[in-house]
């Protein structure tokens, strides 16, 4: 029986928030619950994440990196 326990949370370094109005839209990328950077594309993930001294080596991987608030293709708001 899992009742009780709270939904897995990914233990992913990286954290990518949801989308923040602007010209251009972009996400605010965290590292360890800390802002590093902001990003406007998967690209910029990787950039981010990589300057903060972290590389991404799958982006699908939940346990790299955490996409909130829309996944890895969200990039504009509805």
């Amino acid at each position: 029986m899992t009742e009780g326990f709270p939904p897995h949370l990914s233990a992913a370094r990286i954290t990518v928030l949801g989308i923040q109005p602007g010209n251009p839209p972009f996400r605010i990328v965290e590292v360890d619950g800390e802002f590093v950077g902001r990003a406007m594309s998967m690209a910029d993930v990787l950039q981010v994440a990589a300057e903060a001294g972290i590389p991404i080596h799958d982006i699908d991987d939940l346990d790299e990196v955490r996409w909130v608030g829309g996944g890895k293709y969200a990039w504009t708001p509805h």
